[in-house]
Protein backbone atom coordinates (compact mmCIF):
# COMPACT_ATOMS: atom_id res chain seq x y z
CA UNK A 1 0.00 0.00 0.00
CA UNK A 2 1.42 3.83 -0.59
CA UNK A 3 1.55 6.36 1.53
CA UNK A 4 -0.48 8.31 -1.08
CA UNK A 5 -1.74 7.81 -4.10
CA UNK A 6 -1.11 11.15 -5.74
CA UNK A 7 2.85 10.76 -4.37
CA UNK A 8 4.95 8.31 -6.10
CA UNK A 9 7.56 8.80 -3.64
CA UNK A 10 7.88 4.87 -1.82
CA UNK A 11 7.43 4.81 1.91
CA UNK A 12 10.57 3.18 3.33
CA UNK A 13 11.16 2.04 7.07
CA UNK A 14 14.58 1.44 7.86
CA UNK A 15 15.22 -1.26 10.69
CA UNK A 16 18.73 -1.38 12.42
CA UNK A 17 20.77 -1.15 15.54
CA UNK A 18 22.80 2.34 16.08
CA UNK A 19 26.01 2.05 14.62
CA UNK A 20 27.69 2.68 11.52
CA UNK A 21 25.63 0.03 9.24
CA UNK A 22 22.13 1.98 10.39
CA UNK A 23 24.37 5.30 9.38
CA UNK A 24 25.17 4.31 5.95
CA UNK A 25 21.91 2.77 5.08
CA UNK A 26 20.49 6.03 5.88
CA UNK A 27 22.60 8.04 3.62
CA UNK A 28 21.80 5.21 0.84
CA UNK A 29 18.13 6.17 1.44
CA UNK A 30 18.63 9.87 1.33
CA UNK A 31 20.13 9.69 -1.90
CA UNK A 32 17.32 6.96 -3.44
CA UNK A 33 14.68 9.50 -3.66
CA UNK A 34 12.43 7.68 -0.73
CA UNK A 35 10.04 8.69 1.98
CA UNK A 36 11.45 7.52 5.33
CA UNK A 37 7.90 6.81 7.63
CA UNK A 38 10.11 4.95 10.60
CA UNK A 39 13.48 4.45 11.61
CA UNK A 40 14.41 2.65 14.26
CA UNK A 41 15.93 -0.41 16.49
CA UNK A 42 14.40 -3.72 15.96
CA UNK A 43 15.14 -4.60 19.51
CA UNK A 44 12.92 -2.16 21.06
CA UNK A 45 10.30 -1.69 17.92
CA UNK A 46 6.68 -2.78 18.46
CA UNK A 47 5.35 -4.51 15.53
CA UNK A 48 2.06 -2.53 16.01
CA UNK A 49 4.15 0.70 15.10
CA UNK A 50 6.04 -1.06 12.28
CA UNK A 51 2.05 -1.65 11.30
CA UNK A 52 1.06 1.80 11.91
CA UNK A 53 3.64 3.68 9.79
CA UNK A 54 2.55 1.65 6.65
CA UNK A 55 5.63 1.55 4.66
CA UNK A 56 5.86 -0.36 0.94
CA UNK A 57 9.51 -1.31 1.84
CA UNK A 58 11.41 -2.75 5.37
CA UNK A 59 15.30 -2.47 5.12
CA UNK A 60 16.80 -4.27 7.21
CA UNK A 61 20.58 -4.24 8.54
CA UNK A 62 20.87 -8.33 9.05
CA UNK A 63 23.37 -9.16 12.11
CA UNK A 64 23.49 -11.90 15.07
CA UNK A 65 21.59 -9.81 17.87
CA UNK A 66 18.33 -9.18 16.29
CA UNK A 67 17.47 -12.52 15.54
CA UNK A 68 14.71 -12.91 18.68
CA UNK A 69 13.70 -9.29 17.63
CA UNK A 70 13.11 -10.20 13.67
CA UNK A 71 10.45 -13.21 15.25
CA UNK A 72 8.73 -10.75 17.80
CA UNK A 73 7.86 -8.90 14.40
CA UNK A 74 7.29 -11.54 12.18
CA UNK A 75 3.52 -10.64 11.86
CA UNK A 76 4.14 -7.22 11.18
CA UNK A 77 7.17 -7.95 8.52
CA UNK A 78 4.43 -10.97 6.80
CA UNK A 79 1.96 -8.36 6.02
CA UNK A 80 0.95 -8.63 2.14
CA UNK A 81 2.52 -5.92 -0.22
CA UNK A 82 5.01 -5.66 2.03
CA UNK A 83 8.73 -5.97 0.60
CA UNK A 84 11.81 -6.71 2.73
CA UNK A 85 15.10 -5.91 2.06
CA UNK A 86 17.98 -7.44 3.97
CA UNK A 87 21.64 -6.32 3.91
CA UNK A 88 24.51 -7.75 6.40
CA UNK A 89 25.39 -4.95 9.24
CA UNK A 90 28.94 -5.83 8.63
CA UNK A 91 28.59 -5.42 5.17
CA UNK A 92 27.27 -2.14 5.14
CA UNK A 93 29.11 -0.71 7.81
CA UNK A 94 32.32 -1.01 5.88
CA UNK A 95 31.08 -0.26 2.61
CA UNK A 96 32.62 3.13 1.21
CA UNK A 97 33.19 5.23 -2.08
CA UNK A 98 32.93 3.67 -5.32
CA UNK A 99 30.49 0.07 -3.33
CA UNK A 100 28.58 2.61 -1.81
CA UNK A 101 27.58 4.51 -4.27
CA UNK A 102 27.08 1.45 -6.45
CA UNK A 103 25.05 -0.65 -3.87
CA UNK A 104 23.23 3.16 -3.35
CA UNK A 105 21.97 2.92 -7.00
CA UNK A 106 20.61 -0.68 -6.75
CA UNK A 107 18.70 0.24 -3.99
CA UNK A 108 17.23 2.93 -5.43
CA UNK A 109 16.36 0.51 -8.43
CA UNK A 110 14.97 -1.75 -6.59
CA UNK A 111 12.62 0.89 -4.37
CA UNK A 112 11.23 2.42 -7.56
CA UNK A 113 10.72 -0.43 -9.70
CA UNK A 114 13.38 -0.01 -12.75
CA UNK A 115 16.47 -0.96 -14.03
CA UNK A 116 18.69 2.20 -13.93
CA UNK A 117 21.52 1.43 -12.13
CA UNK A 118 24.27 3.54 -14.66
CA UNK A 119 26.01 6.09 -12.79
CA UNK A 120 25.14 9.65 -13.73
CA UNK A 121 26.53 11.03 -17.34
CA UNK A 122 26.94 6.86 -18.57
CA UNK A 123 24.40 6.24 -21.47
CA UNK A 124 23.07 2.88 -21.86
CA UNK A 125 22.79 1.81 -25.09
CA UNK A 126 19.61 0.96 -26.42
CA UNK A 127 18.48 -2.98 -27.12
CA UNK A 128 17.00 -3.90 -29.79
CA UNK A 129 13.72 -5.47 -29.40
CA UNK A 130 11.87 -7.42 -31.75
CA UNK A 131 7.71 -6.33 -31.69
CA UNK A 132 5.46 -9.33 -31.76
CA UNK A 133 2.84 -9.34 -34.59
CA UNK A 134 2.68 -10.66 -38.72
CA UNK A 135 4.79 -8.49 -40.63
CA UNK A 136 3.31 -5.49 -42.47
CA UNK A 137 1.78 -6.36 -46.27
CA UNK A 138 3.61 -5.00 -49.02
CA UNK A 139 2.09 -2.83 -50.91
CA UNK A 140 0.09 -4.25 -54.21
CA UNK A 141 1.15 -3.03 -57.29
CA UNK A 142 -1.67 -0.64 -59.39
CA UNK A 143 -2.79 -2.63 -62.01
CA UNK A 144 -2.75 0.40 -64.29
CA UNK A 145 0.98 0.62 -63.54
CA UNK A 146 1.61 -2.55 -65.50
CA UNK A 147 0.02 -2.43 -68.25
CA UNK A 148 2.27 -0.52 -70.48
CA UNK A 149 4.74 -3.27 -69.56
CA UNK A 150 2.30 -5.39 -70.75
CA UNK A 151 1.12 -4.31 -73.79
CA UNK A 152 5.04 -4.00 -75.04
CA UNK A 153 5.71 -7.67 -74.20
CA UNK A 154 3.07 -8.80 -76.17
CA UNK A 155 4.29 -6.77 -79.28
CA UNK A 156 7.23 -8.11 -79.02
CA UNK A 157 6.10 -11.56 -78.17
CA UNK A 158 5.96 -12.39 -82.36
CA UNK A 159 9.56 -11.59 -82.98
CA UNK A 160 10.70 -14.12 -79.75
CA UNK A 161 13.43 -16.83 -82.08
CA UNK A 162 11.80 -20.38 -81.78
CA UNK A 163 13.87 -23.22 -81.23
CA UNK A 164 14.39 -24.68 -84.62
CA UNK A 165 17.79 -26.91 -83.45
CA UNK A 166 15.59 -30.35 -82.52
CA UNK A 167 12.35 -31.65 -84.27
CA UNK A 168 11.23 -34.71 -83.06
CA UNK A 169 9.87 -37.45 -85.76
CA UNK A 170 6.71 -37.48 -86.72
CA UNK A 171 6.01 -41.52 -85.88
CA UNK A 172 7.16 -40.97 -81.98
CA UNK A 173 5.07 -39.43 -79.89
CA UNK A 174 5.27 -38.52 -76.10
CA UNK A 175 3.32 -40.66 -73.53
CA UNK A 176 1.00 -38.38 -72.20
CA UNK A 177 1.05 -40.61 -68.48
CA UNK A 178 3.58 -42.35 -66.18
CA UNK A 179 1.46 -45.61 -66.64
CA UNK A 180 2.12 -45.19 -70.27
CA UNK A 181 5.73 -44.34 -70.35
CA UNK A 182 5.89 -47.34 -67.70
CA UNK A 183 4.11 -49.67 -70.14
CA UNK A 184 6.11 -48.85 -73.11
CA UNK A 185 8.98 -50.11 -71.37
CA UNK A 186 8.19 -54.01 -70.65
CA UNK A 187 8.97 -56.57 -72.75
CA UNK A 188 6.02 -58.32 -75.02
CA UNK A 189 4.82 -61.70 -74.16
CA UNK A 190 4.56 -64.21 -77.41
CA UNK A 191 1.05 -64.97 -78.04
CA UNK A 192 2.30 -68.81 -77.96
CA UNK A 193 3.79 -69.23 -74.74
CA UNK A 194 2.90 -72.39 -72.82
CA UNK A 195 0.58 -71.91 -69.68
CA UNK A 196 2.05 -72.43 -66.68
CA UNK A 197 1.20 -75.44 -64.83
CA UNK A 198 -0.83 -75.37 -61.47
CA UNK A 199 1.28 -77.20 -58.74
CA UNK A 200 0.32 -80.06 -58.02
CA UNK A 201 -2.27 -80.46 -54.84
CA UNK A 202 -0.49 -82.13 -51.51
CA UNK A 203 -2.27 -85.15 -50.63
CA UNK A 204 -5.35 -85.03 -47.77
CA UNK A 205 -3.94 -85.12 -44.06
CA UNK A 206 -5.13 -88.42 -42.24
CA UNK A 207 -7.64 -88.05 -39.39
CA UNK A 208 -5.05 -89.06 -36.76
CA UNK A 209 -2.60 -86.76 -37.90
CA UNK A 210 -5.09 -83.60 -37.79
CA UNK A 211 -5.97 -84.73 -34.40
CA UNK A 212 -2.55 -84.44 -32.75
CA UNK A 213 -1.57 -81.15 -34.32
CA UNK A 214 -4.84 -79.86 -33.21
CA UNK A 215 -4.56 -80.85 -29.91
CA UNK A 216 -1.47 -78.26 -28.97
CA UNK A 217 -1.13 -79.47 -25.01
CA UNK A 218 0.51 -82.91 -26.76
CA UNK A 219 2.85 -81.15 -28.52
CA UNK A 220 6.61 -82.23 -26.96
CA UNK A 221 10.17 -82.85 -28.82
CA UNK A 222 10.06 -86.26 -30.09
CA UNK A 223 11.98 -88.27 -33.08
CA UNK A 224 10.27 -88.89 -36.04
CA UNK A 225 9.45 -92.25 -35.89
CA UNK A 226 7.99 -92.11 -32.46
CA UNK A 227 4.56 -93.39 -32.41
CA UNK A 228 1.22 -91.82 -30.79
CA UNK A 229 1.26 -93.92 -27.66
CA UNK A 230 4.91 -92.20 -27.03
CA UNK A 231 3.53 -88.58 -27.72
CA UNK A 232 1.33 -89.24 -25.09
CA UNK A 233 3.35 -90.67 -22.74
CA UNK A 234 5.88 -87.66 -22.95
CA UNK A 235 3.08 -85.29 -22.47
CA UNK A 236 1.53 -87.15 -19.02
CA UNK A 237 5.26 -86.67 -17.82
CA UNK A 238 5.98 -83.43 -18.36
CA UNK A 239 2.45 -82.24 -16.88
CA UNK A 240 3.36 -84.68 -13.79
CA UNK A 241 7.13 -83.00 -13.53
CA UNK A 242 5.54 -79.04 -13.83
CA UNK A 243 6.89 -77.60 -10.32
CA UNK A 244 4.99 -75.64 -8.16
CA UNK A 245 5.09 -71.41 -7.35
CA UNK A 246 6.92 -71.27 -3.89
CA UNK A 247 5.80 -67.63 -2.55
CA UNK A 248 7.78 -68.27 0.88
CA UNK A 249 10.96 -67.01 -0.41
CA UNK A 250 9.52 -63.44 -2.02
CA UNK A 251 11.50 -59.90 -0.73
CA UNK A 252 10.91 -56.83 -1.70
CA UNK A 253 13.56 -54.56 -4.20
CA UNK A 254 15.35 -51.97 -2.95
CA UNK A 255 14.64 -49.25 -4.99
CA UNK A 256 17.32 -47.18 -4.22
CA UNK A 257 19.99 -49.64 -4.31
CA UNK A 258 18.94 -50.45 -7.70
CA UNK A 259 18.71 -46.93 -8.87
CA UNK A 260 21.53 -45.58 -11.22
CA UNK A 261 24.09 -43.94 -9.00
CA UNK A 262 23.99 -40.86 -11.19
CA UNK A 263 20.16 -40.07 -9.80
CA UNK A 264 21.35 -40.43 -6.52
CA UNK A 265 23.91 -37.78 -7.19
CA UNK A 266 21.52 -35.08 -8.56
CA UNK A 267 20.81 -32.31 -6.52
CA UNK A 268 19.95 -28.50 -6.95
CA UNK A 269 22.70 -26.17 -6.25
CA UNK A 270 21.82 -22.32 -5.84
CA UNK A 271 24.60 -19.89 -6.17
CA UNK A 272 24.13 -16.51 -4.67
CA UNK A 273 26.12 -13.48 -3.28
CA UNK A 274 25.55 -9.33 -3.18
CA UNK A 275 21.69 -9.44 -2.56
CA UNK A 276 21.40 -12.87 -2.13
CA UNK A 277 19.20 -13.37 1.07
CA UNK A 278 16.26 -11.46 -0.75
CA UNK A 279 16.01 -13.52 -3.54
CA UNK A 280 17.03 -16.66 -1.72
CA UNK A 281 14.22 -16.46 0.81
CA UNK A 282 11.68 -15.72 -2.10
CA UNK A 283 13.06 -19.01 -4.14
CA UNK A 284 12.70 -20.95 -1.26
CA UNK A 285 9.99 -19.74 0.40
CA UNK A 286 7.94 -20.85 -3.18
CA UNK A 287 9.09 -24.58 -3.11
CA UNK A 288 6.83 -27.28 -2.47
CA UNK A 289 6.98 -29.55 0.62
CA UNK A 290 8.78 -32.18 -0.96
CA UNK A 291 11.64 -32.30 -3.78
CA UNK A 292 13.01 -35.86 -5.36
CA UNK A 293 16.74 -34.09 -5.16
CA UNK A 294 18.34 -32.40 -1.80
CA UNK A 295 19.09 -28.60 -2.23
CA UNK A 296 22.70 -27.17 -1.68
CA UNK A 297 23.15 -23.31 -0.54
CA UNK A 298 26.69 -21.70 -1.00
CA UNK A 299 26.18 -18.14 -0.62
CA UNK A 300 29.39 -16.07 0.41
CA UNK A 301 28.72 -14.63 4.15
CA UNK A 302 31.76 -12.14 5.17
CA UNK A 303 32.38 -13.07 9.29
CA UNK A 304 31.02 -16.76 8.70
CA UNK A 305 27.83 -16.35 9.78
CA UNK A 306 26.05 -19.41 8.41
CA UNK A 307 23.81 -20.63 11.28
CA UNK A 308 22.42 -17.65 10.47
CA UNK A 309 21.23 -17.70 7.44
CA UNK A 310 20.05 -21.36 8.45
CA UNK A 311 17.68 -19.34 10.73
CA UNK A 312 16.64 -16.85 8.20
CA UNK A 313 15.54 -19.65 5.55
CA UNK A 314 13.79 -21.95 8.25
CA UNK A 315 11.20 -19.27 8.90
CA UNK A 316 9.82 -19.48 5.20
CA UNK A 317 10.94 -22.41 3.70
CA UNK A 318 8.58 -25.54 3.30
CA UNK A 319 11.65 -27.58 3.50
CA UNK A 320 13.81 -28.36 6.57
CA UNK A 321 17.07 -26.08 6.19
CA UNK A 322 20.04 -27.21 8.04
CA UNK A 323 23.99 -26.50 7.97
CA UNK A 324 25.88 -28.92 6.15
CA UNK A 325 28.99 -30.95 8.18
CA UNK A 326 31.62 -33.17 6.28
CA UNK A 327 30.87 -36.57 6.45
CA UNK A 328 26.96 -35.74 6.08
CA UNK A 329 24.94 -37.43 3.11
CA UNK A 330 22.82 -34.43 1.48
CA UNK A 331 18.86 -35.65 2.08
CA UNK A 332 16.69 -35.63 -0.94
CA UNK A 333 13.59 -32.55 0.12
CA UNK A 334 16.03 -30.47 2.61
CA UNK A 335 18.15 -27.77 2.37
CA UNK A 336 22.10 -27.83 3.44
CA UNK A 337 23.15 -24.16 3.50
CA UNK A 338 27.17 -25.20 2.60
CA UNK A 339 29.77 -22.92 4.37
CA UNK A 340 33.08 -21.49 2.53
CA UNK A 341 35.03 -24.71 2.89
CA UNK A 342 32.65 -27.32 2.33
CA UNK A 343 32.52 -29.36 -0.89
CA UNK A 344 30.58 -32.74 -2.03
CA UNK A 345 31.79 -35.86 -3.82
CA UNK A 346 29.16 -38.74 -4.91
CA UNK A 347 29.16 -42.38 -3.71
CA UNK A 348 27.48 -45.26 -5.08
CA UNK A 349 24.72 -44.53 -2.20
CA UNK A 350 24.54 -40.50 -2.93
CA UNK A 351 26.13 -37.24 -2.12
CA UNK A 352 28.18 -36.62 0.89
CA UNK A 353 29.77 -33.61 2.53
CA UNK A 354 33.47 -33.15 2.40
CA UNK A 355 35.62 -30.53 4.13
CA UNK A 356 37.46 -28.65 0.34
CA UNK A 357 39.58 -25.65 0.66
CA UNK A 358 38.17 -24.11 -2.74
CA UNK A 359 34.76 -25.29 -1.45
CA UNK A 360 31.86 -26.64 -3.72
CA UNK A 361 32.59 -27.81 -7.32
CA UNK A 362 30.23 -27.70 -10.06
CA UNK A 363 31.62 -30.54 -11.59
CA UNK A 364 31.49 -32.82 -8.94
CA UNK A 365 27.31 -32.95 -9.60
CA UNK A 366 25.46 -35.39 -11.98
CA UNK A 367 24.88 -33.41 -14.80
CA UNK A 368 22.09 -35.50 -15.97
CA UNK A 369 19.80 -35.35 -12.54
CA UNK A 370 21.31 -32.05 -11.36
CA UNK A 371 20.04 -28.48 -11.68
CA UNK A 372 21.98 -25.17 -10.74
CA UNK A 373 20.50 -21.61 -9.86
CA UNK A 374 22.43 -18.24 -10.41
CA UNK A 375 20.91 -15.85 -8.24
CA UNK A 376 21.85 -11.92 -7.29
CA UNK A 377 25.85 -11.80 -6.19
CA UNK A 378 26.89 -15.26 -7.67
CA UNK A 379 30.96 -15.26 -8.86
CA UNK A 380 31.50 -15.21 -12.22
CA UNK A 381 33.85 -18.20 -11.88
CA UNK A 382 31.52 -20.45 -11.81
CA UNK A 383 29.84 -19.44 -15.43
CA UNK A 384 32.01 -21.86 -16.83
CA UNK A 385 31.33 -24.63 -15.46
CA UNK A 386 27.87 -23.97 -14.98
CA UNK A 387 27.96 -24.31 -18.71
CA UNK A 388 29.68 -27.09 -18.86
CA UNK A 389 27.23 -29.07 -16.65
CA UNK A 390 24.49 -27.61 -19.02
CA UNK A 391 26.07 -28.74 -22.13
CA UNK A 392 26.11 -32.36 -20.06
CA UNK A 393 22.24 -32.79 -19.71
CA UNK A 394 21.82 -30.06 -16.67
CA UNK A 395 19.03 -27.98 -15.72
CA UNK A 396 20.64 -24.21 -15.62
CA UNK A 397 19.11 -20.84 -15.04
CA UNK A 398 19.52 -17.72 -13.96
CA UNK A 399 17.90 -14.55 -12.02
CA UNK A 400 16.41 -11.67 -13.74
CA UNK A 401 14.02 -8.43 -12.78
CA UNK A 402 14.58 -5.76 -10.74
CA UNK A 403 15.71 -7.89 -7.52
CA UNK A 404 18.81 -8.81 -8.83
CA UNK A 405 21.42 -6.11 -7.54
CA UNK A 406 24.27 -8.29 -9.01
CA UNK A 407 23.44 -9.51 -12.13
CA UNK A 408 26.80 -10.47 -14.07
CA UNK A 409 26.94 -14.14 -13.70
CA UNK A 410 23.26 -14.41 -14.18
CA UNK A 411 22.98 -12.68 -17.31
CA UNK A 412 25.83 -14.56 -18.64
CA UNK A 413 24.48 -18.11 -18.13
CA UNK A 414 21.14 -16.20 -19.44
CA UNK A 415 23.16 -14.50 -22.61
CA UNK A 416 23.91 -18.52 -23.51
CA UNK A 417 20.72 -19.57 -23.78
CA UNK A 418 19.85 -20.94 -20.42
CA UNK A 419 16.50 -20.50 -18.54
CA UNK A 420 15.87 -17.31 -17.06
CA UNK A 421 13.34 -15.66 -14.61
CA UNK A 422 12.28 -14.24 -10.96
CA UNK A 423 13.03 -16.26 -7.98
CA UNK A 424 9.39 -17.63 -7.72
CA UNK A 425 9.72 -18.56 -11.39
CA UNK A 426 12.18 -20.33 -11.40
CA UNK A 427 11.04 -22.08 -8.36
CA UNK A 428 7.75 -23.15 -10.33
CA UNK A 429 9.70 -24.91 -12.64
CA UNK A 430 11.99 -26.53 -10.37
CA UNK A 431 8.46 -27.85 -8.25
CA UNK A 432 7.25 -29.00 -11.68
CA UNK A 433 10.39 -31.56 -12.64
CA UNK A 434 12.15 -32.37 -9.57
CA UNK A 435 8.47 -31.74 -7.07
CA UNK A 436 7.04 -34.70 -5.31
CA UNK A 437 3.26 -35.62 -5.09
CA UNK A 438 1.10 -36.95 -2.08
CA UNK A 439 2.13 -40.36 -2.44
CA UNK A 440 5.73 -39.51 -2.42
CA UNK A 441 6.45 -40.52 -5.90
CA UNK A 442 8.43 -37.63 -8.60
CA UNK A 443 5.85 -35.33 -10.46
Amino acid sequence: MSVSDLDPVPAVALLARPGAARERLREALAHADVQIVLEDDPMTLEPQALHDARPQFVVIALEAAIEDALERLEPALSAPGLTLVFDEAELAARRDGWEAQRWGRHLAAKLHGHQQVLPPGAEDEPALQLEPGLPSTPPVPKETALQTHLEQARSWADDVPADGLYSPPAHLHEPVALEQALAALQPVLPETAAPVQAAPEPPPVPAAAQSVFTDHTAWSLVDEASDAPAVASAAASTESAEPAFDTGHLSLVDLDAAAPAGSRSGALLVLAGIGGPDALRRLLAALPGGLAVPVLVHMRLDGGRYGNLVKQMARVSPLPVQLAEAGQRATAGEVHVLADDIGVHAAADGLYFQSEAQGISIAALSAEHSALVLLSGADLAHVGPALDLAAAGAWVAGQVGEGCYDPAAATAVVAAGMVAGEPQELAQVIAARWGLDDDGDAA
